[in-house]
């Protein structure tokens, strides 16, 4: 990243509100330096994590009174794969930052945050160090969603792969959308299925499989001239995001803080390539109303001398520091939600004052 991060504080995706521009309000309040636009899923289906990144891919279908969407892979689509491919090919092999990602667009009627913060930050016409996008991960949609039958459409190669083509067109997307606010723009892959990586659950979904959809996303973010993180809220094999290429790491430090500990060589690797490690050390459950900032600060730097203590450079783990909350605070209530962004941005003070950035 550049310059290096020294504790910039950004935040996952989804927020508690019911009203966009109030979810705006807080987010710039509090994380001004890598604003997001926020995920309202209160705001019904549309906004939940995998029904807002699906408009526009082949043979998706809403079962609304059920709550569910499932692509239908029983009917021919092969019209509209051609149709999906032809837009694909012809947006990627355009000139850099000029392809055309319109037709994964995200439209007001799936994301109310996205249009609230763009309309926010063109009416203040500068530029911010850092505005932050996401897209939910490849993994988590396609191990979540299924056909009609009920199966996890992942286990449908063809599909699978129009899926991580389309979310990789989506984040080129907001990435184009977003540029003109931002000195830099990070999009982060939320990938919170990764933590039941290895379970039986999952057990025919081999690393190689999980690498190389994961490096599809991160090369379009690349390809945009993005920053391309991976938010896993709970435990993994943390060198699998690293072999994916990924800049950022983002973690549950409150709940895994010692985890990364356990990948040094992968940690030093990310770290000597100028990548960061995004520490969630701010709790998104309601523990947060027993929480300090000074009890947090203290928190991440026993995480960190661990980290440390595995033969990485402390100064380089301070430096390529981001703090985040451990996750998404769509599902608390509003009032643990906002103190979760206060908390965050006091910690963020606190280290950087602390530590000299």
């Amino acid at each position: 990243m550049n310059p290096k991060p020294g504790f910039l504080a950004t935040a996952i995706g989804s927020l508690p509100h019911d009203d966009p521009v109030q979810a705006v309000d807080m987010v710039l309040a509090n994380i001004p330096e890598a604003p997001n636009w926020p995920q309202i899923p209160r705001l019904g289906l549309n906004e939940h994590m995998e029904a807002q990144y699906s408009e526009g891919m082949p043979c998706v279908t809403f079962e609304r009174a059920k709550g569910r969407i499932y692509f239908d892979t029983a009917k021919d689509y092969s019209e509209a794969f051609a149709t999906f491919y032809e837009a694909y090919m012809a947006a990627t092999e355009a000139k850099a930052g000029a392809g055309d990602f319109s037709s994964m667009a995200i439209t007001p009627t799936f994301s109310k945050g996205i249009y609230a913060l763009e309309s926010r930050l063109k009416a203040e016409g500068r530029k911010r160090p850092y505005v932050k996008v996401q897209t939910t991960g490849p993994l988590s949609f396609a191990l979540t969603v299924t056909d009609e039958n009920k199966r996890a459409i992942y286990y449908n190669e063809e599909f699978r792969d129009v899926i991580t083509k389309a979310l990789g067109m989506k984040c080129r997307w907001q990435i184009q959308k977003f540029k003109p606010f931002g000195e830099q723009i990070i999009c982060f892959i939320d990938e919170p299925i990764l933590s039941a990586f290895g379970s039986s659950t999952y057990e025919s979904v081999k690393r190689e499989g999980v690498v190389a959809v994961l490096k599809e996303v991160i090369d379009a973010v690349h390809a945009e001239g993005g920053l391309a993180g991976i938010h896993c809220c709970g435990n993994t094999d943390w060198s699998i995001l690293v072999d994916a290429g990924v800049d950022i790491l983002n973690f549950d430090a409150f709940g895994f803080g010692e985890t990364i500990a356990m990948y040094p060589q992968a940690m030093k690797a990310l770290l000597a390539r100028g990548g960061a490690i995004a520490w969630g050390v701010v709790p998104t459950s309601p523990i947060i109303r027993e929480q300090t900032p000074e009890k947090l600060v203290a928190h991440f730097e026993k995480m960190a001398d661990n980290l440390a203590s595995k033969g990485i450079d402390k100064k380089m783990i301070l430096e390529q520091a981001i703090i985040t909350p451990s996750c998404g605070t769509g599902l608390l209530e509003v009032a643990d939600g906002e103190k979760v962004f206060q908390t965050l941005r006091a910690v963020s003070q606190l280290l950087r004052a602390k530590h000299g950035f």
